[in-house]
């Protein structure tokens, strides 16, 4: 981690609860008065009591009295249902593209359906409107429409320090699946276009939704533009880094499952048989799940044991 990010987290009222790649970080705003909290992302559901305990021990005293949601995915949001039961009248907050979604609880356009996860209906209350700003530890953040991995989700930036809560718009090392190309639209062009935004932004720290906060912005810009711009190049590695990453997920929520079983899953999964996915994949969707948990055998992310698929 960059040194001076606890002085400048500390004067923002900030901490960052890093988590993994099943559930999102949480970043957690105490007021100056340690009596009123948020929390930006609340992880995934099967996590929802853990992430509880983290923001119990960590609150103390004060009142998570606020939850926001840079995007709907279902790791970063699969916390909202439990931390709503715990601290009854917290408010929540949801970007504003997703706000109506979500009061119909519409889990197709949420993308519940789509990638086989779990999240609890939750309540949203007030949307995070692009172009205006919201008060956090005392301090005022901006907030910023990303498209790209989630056509509706946010950023926010803090200006005077230049902290950027970015979502999965920008990770350090990786970038996340484009998952409107995977319904055949566009979605590297609004990937791209929201680098260019942050670039603008000029961020000095970028806190990513999963990882350690980072000062090299500029390089964990170029790296994303390159792999990007090499997805957009050749779609259909794009569809099967897409299909990789949905099994991992999978396997990471459950950690071992007969070999089969994550075949049948995936074979069965709405996101194998979009039409999107088969017209780049060409393979009908149980060869291509098979292909998949094969390729993640050879690459030595997941291992066989007994039968079992076994994440490594």
């Amino acid at each position: 981690m960059y040194p001076a990010l606890p002085s400048v987290f500390a004067e923002l009222h900030l901490t960052v609860l890093q988590r993994d790649w099943l559930s999102s970080n949480h970043i957690v705003f105490v007021d100056p008065g340690r009596t009123t909290a948020a929390v930006i992302d609340t992880g995934y559901s099967s996590h929802a009591a853990h992430t509880v305990a983290l923001l119990d021990h960590h609150l103390g005293q004060a009142g998570l009295t606020r939850i926001l949601n840079t995007h709907l995915h279902s790791d970063h949001c699969g916390g909202n249902h439990a931390l709503q039961a715990r601290w009854p009248g917290v408010q929540t907050w949801v970007p504003q593209a997703a706000f109506q979604t979500v009061q119909a609880w519409d889990e197709e356009r949420l993308t519940y359906r789509l990638t086989g996860q779990t999240c609890e209906p939750f309540a949203a209350d007030h949307p995070l409107r692009s172009g205006s700003t919201i008060e956090l530890g005392g301090r005022s953040w901006q907030i910023h429409a990303t498209g790209g991995h989630d056509p509706d989700a946010v950023v926010l930036f803090e200006p005077q320090h230049r902290v950027l809560i970015s979502g999965d718009a920008l990770w350090r090392h990786k970038v996340a699946v484009i998952f409107p190309e995977l319904d055949g639209e566009d979605g590297f062009a609004p990937a791209l276009a929201s680098l260019d935004l942050i670039e603008a932004l000029d961020p000095a720290v970028v806190i990513p939704g999963h990882g350690e906060p980072f000062a090299e912005v500029a390089d964990a810009l170029a790296i994303s533009r390159q792999r990007l711009r090499k997805l957009q190049a050749h779609p259909a590695n794009h569809a099967r880094h897409a299909l990789r990453v949905l099994m991992v997920f999978h396997l990471m929520e459950h950690r071992s499952l007969p070999l089969q079983a994550v075949c049948d899953w995936m074979a069965q999964s709405p996101l194998a048989r979009r039409p999107a996915v088969q017209r780049l994949m060409q393979m009908d969707p149980g060869p291509l799940a098979h292909h998949i948990l094969q390729s993640l055998i050879a690459d030595g992310v997941v291992r066989t044991q007994d039968d079992q698929a076994v994440l490594v």
